[in-house]
């Protein structure tokens, strides 16, 4: 087993105690600490974090003072209510870097997903939605903003990108981010974009449509382009997947008002599932003058976050069965929950995450090895 020497303490130094000071029972990094190691070890909720902290209580005396004992469910629920969600996730995030190669990020995916569970048709609020800065080969979090509803991404992501300390990644967005500012803003902290168009962008993405029509019909005579195809048989489906890249912009309108675009491109996707073939067209744009390959790589790797991310949170962390109203305890705890993926997915042993998650909760040996591939838990 590899042990780390650090002190988780100091990645959580600019994270500030919401409480009166006179009112304090428990330490916050006590609180915090409970709080991943039981989400990790099995816990969904703030009851069964609670309960998971009672069970482990000796053990978690090896690691923190615990002066006050273990906190009831109450008492998490409303630190995390409490806590600033913007330096929350920036303490973890340094925490769980300081033991990845974050230089190393090259793919970054910004997609959102809803909370369904934190709707409250009665009191008339509606479910929390959360876009993501996802990195893909790091399986980490990098940055996330809350919003009212899917039609706010459009203001969320910028936001998001102020929070991304990765310069020289790909950033791929669906064709909600489909900006002119958000493309200018990706360029601005140095990373190159890959943005799917769609009607959301009708004079662009006509403008697509017709160049490639027109290097189809003179069968690219004369055309800067590049083609990549990929054929993959698994699972009982065959898939096929079909990309071209323009680098001849003549036909765009408007093209210096997206700022750096160098490419745009076709990717066509053709699955056959019990004999049944279904198609996907989706058309693209980018910032760097690339192969055909690495854009139809990169295009692939951005639905990575849906199986990554958002599946692995709905099947193995219940999150859209989790019934946390208030938004900022609830966006809180969906920051522990990536947390405690990241933490997961780093541990080598073969296995699901939500299977990994109960072992962690039987065998606290288990559990320890996997949050000592992050940190080494010292008392005060």
């Amino acid at each position: 087993m590899q042990t780390m020497s650090l002190e988780i303490k100091k990645h959580f130094r600019a994270l500030k105690d919401p409480r009166r000071r006179h009112g304090r029972l428990h330490r916050l990094l006590d609180i915090v600490v409970i709080a991943v190691c039981a989400v990790t070890g099995g816990a969904d909720n703030w009851e069964e974090i609670a309960a998971f902290g009672r069970r482990h209580e000796s053990w978690f005396r090896r690691y923190l003072s615990l002066l006050g004992g273990i906190p009831s469910h109450d008492t998490f629920a409303r630190v995390f209510a409490r806590l600033d969600p913007q330096v929350f996730q920036r303490c973890l995030r340094d925490w769980l870097l300081a033991f990845g190669d974050v230089l190393g990020c090259k793919h970054i995916a910004i997609d959102g997903k809803t909370l369904c569970g934190s709707r409250r048709e009665t009191n008339g609020i509606g479910p929390l939605h959360l876009v993501s800065a996802w990195a893909s080969e790091n399986h980490l979090i990098l940055g996330q903003v809350a919003v009212e509803g899917k039609s706010n991404e459009i203001t969320a992501i910028p936001k998001l990108l102020e929070l991304l300390t990765v310069h020289g990644a790909v950033v791929t967005i669906d064709a909600m981010g489909c900006q002119k500012e958000i493309a200018a803003k990706i360029r601005e902290q140095r990373c190159h974009y890959v943005l799917a168009v769609k009607d959301n962008q009708p004079n662009l993405l006509q403008d697509i449509q017709e160049s490639f029509e027109r290097a189809h019909e003179q069968d690219f005579a004369g055309i800067a382009h590049d083609c990549y195809e990929i054929e993959s048989r698994g699972h009982g489906r065959q898939e096929k997947r079909y990309c071209e890249v323009l680098y001849d912009l003549s036909g765009i309108r408007n093209k210096d008002a997206w700022v750096d675009l160098r490419a745009i491109g076709m990717c066509v996707t053709e699955r056959t599932i019990n004999g049944e073939t279904t198609g996907e067209v989706r058309f693209f744009i980018g910032s760097q003058k690339k192969s055909a390959r690495y854009y139809g790589i990169a295009f692939r790797k951005h639905w990575g976050i849906e199986n990554n991310l958002h599946w692995q949170m709905d099947v193995s962390f219940g999150e859209d069965a989790n019934r946390t109203a208030e938004r900022t305890a609830a966006e809180n705890l969906t920051l522990v929950r990536r947390a405690a993926q990241t933490l997961i997915k780093r541990h080598p042993q073969k296995g699901g995450i939500k299977c990994k998650r109960r072992q962690a909760g039987w065998d606290l040996d288990f559990l320890e090895e996997i949050l000592l591939g992050v940190a080494n838990l010292e008392k005060e």
